[in-house]
């Protein structure tokens, strides 16, 4: 369903007056219904490639598909999920949910009753008058979920949605996240920089590393669901993820030659 077909994307750094190489021939697909994370360290490009996905950017060579056709714009069919919530102050729980229908041109009556289903999915009817600052941090998460949900996509994109959140709030969100997937089969590409993340919740993890070698392995987790997130099995498959990444250079490569990354890889 979605195809990242030998993808690369140069950067114009105004600073040095060169290119940078932010990916090199980046090949996946993902099959319909299948939960694929990007797993690496900072700088790598995970962020990178959902954009290109989205259609937020284009590719320098290589081509993206969706459905069989070349993604060139950003489309609702893939909802994007970013790392901050980004909802409107001024709106309701549930008119931020409504907004991308109001775009489409979806009645009030309708509007309120699709949202409403939304926020009762992800567990928020009964926070639906309440504005953004009266969230907590997982609650507003939940209600960006929500807002993308009640478009219908076909493919859910997601920028390391839970990062920011503390342990216990981000599992939970973990575990809601994979019953809305279990209900609604779709495609999820998900980007993470921890392994546990990923080794609970995706089919395939795709490692990646930097220019020269952005995709570093692909790991299949065969693991059945749903999972114990304390199993040994689903330790070991996340310690060898810990293993891939720790070969990875403590450094990005720029144009030849080595700037240091001072961000290190911690989990």
């Amino acid at each position: 369903m979605i195809r990242v077909e030998n993808v690369s994307k140069k950067y114009w750094n105004k600073h040095t007056g060169k290119e940078v190489q932010a990916l090199d021939r980046v090949d996946f697909k993902i099959s319909e219904n299948e939960f694929v994370c990007l797993l690496g360290p900072s700088g790598c490009g995970k962020s990178t490639v959902l954009n290109l996905v989205a259609g937020f950017i284009r590719p320098t060579s290589g081509r993206i598909l969706f459905t069989g056709r070349e993604v060139s714009r950003p489309d609702s069919d893939r909802g994007v999920i970013f790392q901050d919530p980004t909802l409107f102050p001024w709106l309701t729980a549930q008119q931020n949910v409504e907004f991308g229908l109001i775009n489409k041109g979806v009645s009030r009556e309708e509007r309120s009753q699709k949202a409403m289903e939304i926020l009762r999915l992800v567990g928020l009817d009964g926070t639906c008058h309440m504005h953004p600052h009266e969230l907590s941090g997982g609650m507003k998460q939940r209600v960006a979920l929500a807002r993308v949900l009640v478009l219908k996509p076909k493919a859910l994109l997601m920028d390391e949605p839970f990062s920011a959140l503390d342990n216990n709030t981000r599992e939970r969100l973990q575990d809601q996240l994979l019953q809305i997937w279990e209900s609604r089969k779709r495609p999820v590409l998900f980007v993470t920089h921890n392994a546990d993340e990923a080794a609970y919740l995706a089919d395939r993890v795709i490692i990646m590393g930097f220019p020269g070698e952005s995709v570093r392995k692909i790991l299949h987790v065969s693991l059945q669901r749903p999972r114990n997130r304390f199993s040994d099995r689903l330790r070991k498959i996340a310690n060898s993820f810990r293993k891939e990444l720790s070969l990875l250079p403590c450094c990005i490569p720029v144009g030849g030659k080595e700037l240091l990354n001072k961000e290190s890889i911690n989990y």
